[in-house]
């Protein structure tokens, strides 16, 4: 047991460590500003050339994100704030983000519920997670959306699964979303202006990191009820 908490305190160093080394070289060296900009501009410029057909692409991409999350979430968000402004891009991702969550709740309470039970199954920490919300369904979904413990998707997958009421639901997701969908628009903001936001960006980097160090350690322990339950 003593070795196996090393292993993780090593692997959770070495993480930390080729993070910094990342971020050291996206903001801090030629190259790397240059290669970063180089490519959200470019996506950015494109999509604005296609006029409104590029805003509703950018919108739709959010909502498809919270199916399917293999963009990452600030790189949309960050297209909707370059091509709608700060303000009206965060409505955006937050208004698109709800309802495709709602969706995809929805998806796996009425139609998707065999597909969706087998694909979950193999997740120990997920089952654990769904547990818990079928008797604090508000509490877990808000908590869930707050800290990064397991992704957003198996989130919204997760809870059609359970007993968990549509209010309780709808209502976790209304305000957990605020604080988090906020975060990654500030950082994809500055991101695009990073020589006048380098500061702020970086204070914003190190809550997500913080964030999601919290719901890694949760994770944990969700992984440990888990095994606890099998013996």
């Amino acid at each position: 047991m003593a070795f196996l908490k090393k292993r993780r305190l090593l692997i959770i160093l070495v993480v930390l460590v080729l993070l910094v080394v990342l971020i050291h070289f996206l903001f801090f060296t030629r190259n790397g500003v240059r290669l970063t900009h180089s490519n959200m501009h470019q996506l950015t410029a494109y999509i604005e050339s296609l006029g409104w057909y590029g805003k509703i692409i950018g919108m739709v991409a959010v909502f498809l994100q919270t199916f399917f999350p293999f963009i990452p979430f600030v790189l949309v968000a960050g297209t909707n704030v370059a091509i709608f402004g700060f303000k009206l891009g965060f409505i955006v991702n937050y208004s698109m983000s709800v309802l495709g969550a709602v969706c995809c709740f929805l998806f796996a309470r009425y139609y998707g519920h065999g597909w969706v039970e087998r694909r979950l199954q193999r997740f120990p920490v997920i089952t654990q997670f769904s547990k818990r919300m079928e008797s604090q369904g508000f509490f877990y979904v808000l908590l869930g959306r707050l800290i990064p413990v397991i992704p957003s998707s198996a989130i919204n997958l997760a809870a059609g699964l359970t007993r968990i009421k549509v209010s309780q639901f709808l209502w976790g997701t209304i305000i957990g979303k605020i604080p988090i969908v906020f975060l990654e628009s500030m950082i994809a903001h500055d991101l695009f202006h990073f020589r006048k936001y380098k500061d702020r960006l970086l204070l914003l980097l190190l809550i997500l990191v913080i964030l999601l160090l919290i719901g890694n350690w949760f994770k944990k322990r969700l992984a440990s009820k888990a095994q606890d339950e099998e013996r």
